[in-house]
């Protein structure tokens, strides 16, 4: 049956195309394979000569580096720490009384003996008028018995009277003799509580605020509190250091690697405020406490400061920076030149001998201005790269040239590069 038949024609329908076969002839089929083989066969080619060819070496990057060296640095503390009052004395009631007047205004500098509070003194000066006709009283019976005994000494030698008076006579005189004594004692006691009517200052300094007022009743049992007087130049500096970083420092002391600034006949203390500005006049340490705070795991220390003009008030939250010795072969890296990993650790490029940058993970200290102190990691004369760090990675070929910060840096050499 042929194709037309097989499907009758709709009137005014196109006739149909030619079925074509499903098999291509064998020659037609070699054909559309070279044709389609032939150009990637090219490209491939192609390939194989340029990865026979050698790859050109990647240009070397201009970097700045920093020699390191050694250099003696004076290593510094800074510490938190309160103001203290170099000496105080708290002005209490030694007798009972009436408080008739005070003497001072609150918060006036005050002299060491200077007069501050007048305790009705009416009932002391009794006391001491009738200590005084006491002994006067005894001084007279004392007077009167020793003449009596004089007689009877010569009396009782040709038996005028009896060994018995004269006995009694003689122990007479030593009785009054005895309450001469009790009375001009009892003078002094009275003449001690009289004068402590006047309440005086114990030392020289700053009163503070008066606990009592005119009119009140104070009592030496109870120790009235009355005033409080501080001295206050010089002041002293309480200062607060982890008990840790103090078993470091006699470590370091001990090796070698620090020495003590003492060598040079101390070194002094520089205090800052809490507006961040430097006290004018230096201080000096004056021990350190032998116990750690069990709460805080620290150690006490204290300064000693002048206070002429009143600057400084007890209580004051300050700091105070001092050297803490000398790191006399200190190795110095620019802080440019250091980064951390992703594990935090500190890490630095350094130029290899072939001229190469690798990366070192390195040790640090504490910061010496705008330098990190190493102790591990880098030795003297390696080049830290501190320019074009986002140019390399290991094994980039470099160029270095010497580059030195603005300011200049102890330690290292070299000049400012091109970037």
């Amino acid at each position: 049956m042929s194709p037309e038949s097989a499907y009758p024609l709709l009137p005014d329908a196109p006739p149909p195309e030619p079925v074509l076969s499903n098999y291509m002839p064998r020659q037609h089929t070699l054909l559309f394979i070279l044709a389609i083989a032939a150009p990637l066969f090219a490209a491939g080619c192609g390939k194989n000569r340029d990865a026979a060819a050698p790859a050109a070496p990647p240009p070397a990057v201009e970097v700045g580096v920093v020699t390191l060296g050694t250099t003696a640095v004076s290593q510094t503390r800074e510490l938190p720490g309160r103001t203290e009052a170099h000496r105080v004395a708290q002005v209490r009631a030694r007798v009972n009384g009436i408080v008739q007047k005070r003497h001072f205004t609150e918060g006036a500098d005050v002299k060491e003996g200077e007069l501050l509070y007048q305790i009705d003194p009416a009932p002391y000066q009794a006391v001491l008028d009738s200590a005084k006709a006491s002994l006067a009283r005894a001084e007279s019976n004392l007077k009167t018995a020793s003449l009596q005994a004089e007689r009877f000494k010569g009396l009782v030698a040709v038996n005028a009277v009896s060994k018995q008076q004269y006995d009694d006579a003689v122990a007479a005189v030593g009785t009054y003799t005895a309450d001469v004594a009790a009375a001009r004692a009892a003078i002094t006691s009275a003449e001690i509580d009289l004068g402590y009517t006047k309440v005086t200052s114990p030392i020289a300094g700053r009163i503070g605020l008066s606990e009592v007022t005119e009119g009140a009743y104070v009592q030496a049992a109870q120790a009235t509190l009355m005033a409080t007087v501080q001295q206050l130049d010089p002041i002293y500096v309480n200062l607060v250091q982890p008990s840790a970083e103090v078993s470091r420092l006699k470590r370091a002391l001990e090796k070698g690697t620090l020495k003590s600034g003492a060598e040079k006949g101390g070194a002094p203390v520089h205090l800052i405020l809490e507006d961040s500005t430097v006290y004018e006049h230096a201080g000096a340490l004056q021990f350190s406490d032998v116990t750690v705070d069990r709460t805080t795991g620290s150690v006490t220390l204290r300064a000693l400061f002048p206070n002429p003009r009143g600057d400084l008030f007890p209580g004051m939250f300050v700091r105070a920076r001092f050297e803490e010795g000398v790191n006399p072969q200190a190795l110095l890296a620019p802080q440019q030149g250091v980064s951390r990993n992703y594990r935090g650790q500190p890490t630095a490029w350094v130029v290899t001998a072939d001229n190469k940058a690798e990366s070192r993970i390195i040790e640090t200290g504490r910061t010496h201005g705008d330098q990190w102190i190493v102790t591990g990691g880098l030795n003297p004369g390696d080049k830290v790269i501190v320019t074009n760090l986002q140019r390399i990675r290991t094994g980039t070929p470099v160029t270095a040239v010497p580059w030195t910060p603005k300011t200049g840096a102890a330690g290292a050499t070299g000049e400012k590069s091109k970037n």
